[in-house]
């Protein structure tokens, strides 16, 4: 991966330690119900700080108010009384959205869209150029360890991989503030340790983190202050170091003593009226003894079907990247899909009517067709041998139904396609009398309005059925 040498330029005009990038005075939000009672009040007057290039921990159990505190940071719920402020700009300023970036408790991700596909999205979102959209993405996908599933669905992901995306769909913007809310849940200690790794390096970096996490060893680990809330108030806030320092006592690491060195520090601390409260050795903390475990199976070439770990933390979030130059704009632009001027944007109305009546012409010619097929094998066909009359043995007598002299059905359509009147239906011929074929012509040639006076009366037929 080639690094950048440019460094990245703070959006921040002032990016002083004292100035505060969150602000929260008097915040209180309270739900009501469909009566406008009040039900809940999720938040109850908290005064809030996040200073620039710090990492402050929101901590607190579940319903302490904290979710509700961030999504009022964000804009997403509007406080009922006090206010906030972010980059000294309500939340709900358009232009201070391209500076922060959000991981929400859940991941809320499109199911069907891999992972590739789903940075493209939100990288689209701040109007990131293509050049520089793809060249995050990819350091991206590296860092998180997802390059080898970045074509599967994010749907079939598990927690871990989904929480991976969404913290990685958080950082594509290079965020001046980023707001984490459980962002380490469902991750498997590797990446945990990698996430803290790269809090700490945005922090080198001068960005600024609000951290909402459960797992207070992690919190521990990587914040400078901490608030704890809980019934919707700040109960205690302070430095790490403040609030966990044990002023009373006093830890003293050496080397391993045998037993005769303590008991003379024993005899030592008497004298001054103290003692010895435990002695015991040190243990290796269990994260370390994991990482240790992972790392060894690695080396030792252990296939794994899962995510892989030791990715380099995207260089453009800790380095820097290039800057756009104006031909990486040009190619943007000129790949922009743009809608062809050759296609019609709607059907023609006249195109549309030329299509339809060639369509109905050869449909009538089709039709005409096979009228006059059946009536060329009418008149082929012999006629029929009287009932008393001698027959020829020459000539069999015709199948029953072939005195039927043309097709209704094909007569019934030919006559709608014309927009004709209802025709009159022929009558059967006698079997005894044999048919006129001035009279087989007419019934090919479908009149619009055939006059049965004009028949001959001998060609009338006795009646009965219908040709």
């Amino acid at each position: 991966m080639t690094e950048a040498t440019n460094p990245i330029q703070s959006h921040d005009p002032n990016p002083s330690g004292d100035r505060a990038v969150v602000s929260c005075a008097g915040l209180t939000k309270i739900f009501r119900d469909f009566w406008f009672r009040n039900r809940v009040r999720a938040v109850d007057s908290i005064d809030l700080q996040v200073h620039h290039g710090e990492v402050l921990g929101l901590l607190g159990p579940n319903g302490s108010g904290k979710s509700t505190t961030i999504k009022m940071m964000l804009g997403l719920l509007h406080p009922t009384a006090g206010r906030v402020s972010i980059f000294g700009k309500p939340p709900d300023d358009v232009a201070t959205k391209k500076r922060v970036g959000y991981l929400p408790e859940e991941s809320y991700l499109y199911r069907f869209l891999n992972a590739r596909e789903t940075l493209a999205y939100y990288a689209s979102l701040f109007h990131l150029p293509r050049s520089q959209r793809q060249h995050r993405i990819d350091e991206l996908l590296h860092w998180v360890g997802l390059e080898h599933v970045q074509r599967r669905p994010v749907g079939e992901y598990s927690k871990g991989m989904q929480r991976k995306i969404g913290l990685a769909q958080a950082l594509i913007n290079a965020p001046d503030l980023l707001i984490l809310d459980e962002p380490t849940s469902g991750m498997d200690p590797v990446a945990t340790r990698e996430f803290k790794d790269l809090i700490l390096r945005l922090k080198n970096r001068g960005r600024t983190v609000l951290l909402c996490s459960h797992l207070l060893a992690d919190v521990e680990d990587i914040c400078d202050r901490v608030a704890i809330m809980y019934g919707g108030q700040v109960q205690r806030e302070g430095t790490v170091e403040e609030l966990l320092t044990q002023h009373n006592m006093t830890t003293i690491h050496t080397e391993q003593l045998d037993a005769s060195t303590i008991n003379e520090i024993e005899a030592v601390l008497a004298k001054k009226g103290k003692h010895i409260d435990r002695v015991e050795q040190p243990r290796e903390r269990l994260e370390s003894l994991f990482l240790d475990i992972v790392h060894q199976a690695k080396v030792a070439g252990a296939a794994t079907s899962g995510a892989v770990s030791g990715g380099q933390i995207a260089g453009f979030l800790v380095q820097g990247e290039a800057p756009v130059t104006e031909s990486d704009q040009l190619i943007d632009k000129l790949v922009k899909p743009k809608p062809s001027p050759q296609e019609p944007i709607g059907p023609a109305p006249q195109s549309e009517d030329r299509a339809t009546s060639s369509a109905d012409q050869e449909l009538i010619a089709g039709l005409t067709d096979s009228k006059n097929e059946t009536a060329a094998e009418s008149q082929s066909t012999p006629p029929a041998p009287g009932v008393e009359g001698p027959s020829l043995p020459s000539e069999p007598a015709p199948p029953e139904g072939r005195g039927e002299l043309s097709d209704p059905a094909a007569t019934a359509e030919s006559a709608e396609l014309t927009e004709s009147s209802a025709s009159p239906k022929p009558a059967e011929l006698d079997s005894n009398e044999q048919p006129d074929q001035g009279f087989i012509d007419a019934l090919s040639e479908v009149p619009e309005e055939p006059d049965p006076e004009s028949l001959p009366d001998d060609q009338s037929g006795d009646g009965k059925g219908t040709a």
